[in-house]
């Protein structure tokens, strides 16, 4: 065997070796899912897909950074940036076309629930579970760290401007006589205009100013590419053709999966698929918190929760719109006050760019009164 073909074995062995990442050993729950699919137990579809979900995604990420090693930073960063919450994304997809064919309106709005709910559960995941999880994590190896506050700083502002077109629409949704159609409509438009400025954001950290990102931007800066193009795009396909249909097992058995556990659909979305569908990426976040990279694990949590409130969310609801389902901005009262409260308070104590592990603990106290209200709401 040549030495080029005993790097590439090597490469492969990195990334399906469970011995390599003790997260891979939940790839056994994609077979699960299978079995449970056509036995038609859906509580076991449920769980097992989610499980599923974890590996996989962290295989996208991986891929994707495989990838960017190979193409160049300015290219990189605009894959990792656009790949960055591709398994949410996906999720999110096929419970829209799962609400588009449901056969009542109430699976249909049940279904847009959980993907409103799963968005908000992503921004809030983020900001207070991760970001609490890292500052203490970091802060139990180091007395305090800090960070670049410039660029947290812009994405804390683009993040306000997104929680403003979560506001309105929820405000207009309390006042009398508003239909339902103004919502809808001013929704639409104010995912346009996100996503037009999510393109300018794009512009301003790949391009203009990619100065103020440029720890953030990048996971492996020295690391050495482990597989060829070609592998790595397989990778790719591959890992997201699984998570596409684990998505679809997991928006079949959500339904039944509610109601025969009792369980909330808002918990189920706000709690468990980010929880599940984002775990890799948190999991990266905490760890390199603990080798004092604060840049990358605050890019990390931040921007994946920019990129939720400004790319995701209104992309959304404009698959809803091409869809003819009515998916909105109007993510309800309470869950608009929690995640605006989130952003004000993640912003807060980012302000000044340093952490501790008591800033985390406060974080982490936060998310946990948030999740038992959803769990009761």
């Amino acid at each position: 065997m040549s030495s080029g073909e005993k790097i590439i074995l090597k490469g492969w062995k990195s990334f399906i070796d469970p011995r390599e990442s003790k997260l891979l050993f939940l790839l056994l729950a994609i077979p699960i899912s299978f079995y449970f699919e056509f036995s038609h137990n859906y509580n076991g579809v449920f769980f097992s897909s989610l499980f599923a979900i974890m590996p996989l995604a962290w295989l996208m990420g991986r891929a994707t950074e495989e990838i960017s090693l190979r193409v160049g930073q300015g290219v990189g960063a605009f894959l990792n940036a656009s790949f960055g919450n591709a398994a949410e994304l996906i999720i999110v997809i096929f419970l829209l076309i799962g609400a588009s064919n449901a056969t009542t309106i109430d699976s249909s709005l049940k279904l847009i629930t959980v993907v409103q709910a799963s968005l908000v559960g992503s921004i809030l995941g983020n900001l207070l579970l991760v970001l609490g999880l890292a500052f203490v994590w970091g802060g139990i190896k180091h007395k305090e760290q800090k960070f670049s506050s410039e660029a947290v700083s812009t994405n804390g502002s683009l993040l306000m401007l997104a929680m403003l077109a979560l506001i309105i629409p929820a405000t207009f949704g309390q006042i009398e006589n508003q239909s339902a159609d103004t919502i809808l409509t001013l929704s639409r438009i104010a995912s346009l205009i996100l996503l037009i400025l999510y393109v300018f954001f794009l512009l301003f950290q790949l391009k203009t100013h990619s100065y103020l990102f440029i720890n953030s931007a990048h996971h492996h800066e020295n690391e050495e590419p482990l597989l060829s193009i070609k592998q790595a795009v397989i990778l790719l396909i591959v890992s997201t053709i699984l998570v596409a249909i684990m998505a679809e097992f997991l928006v079949g058995s959500i339904e039944h999966t509610a109601d025969s556990l009792g369980w909330p659909p808002v918990f189920i979305g706000v709690i468990l698929i980010p929880l599940f569908g984002n775990a890799a990426e948190h999991f990266t976040a905490v760890t390199v918190a603990g080798k004092n990279k604060m840049d990358l694990s605050i890019g990390i949590a931040i921007g994946s929760s920019t990129q939720i409130a400004v790319f995701i969310a209104p992309l959304a609801v404009i698959i809803g719109w091409l869809l003819d389902i009515s998916m909105s901005l109007e993510f309800g009262l309470f869950e608009t006050i929690a995640t605006f409260l989130a952003v004000l308070i993640a912003n807060s104590i980012c302000s000044d760019g340093k952490s501790n592990w008591l800033e985390g603990i406060l974080l982490l106290g936060t998310y946990s009164i948030l999740a038992v209200s959803f769990w009761l709401a």
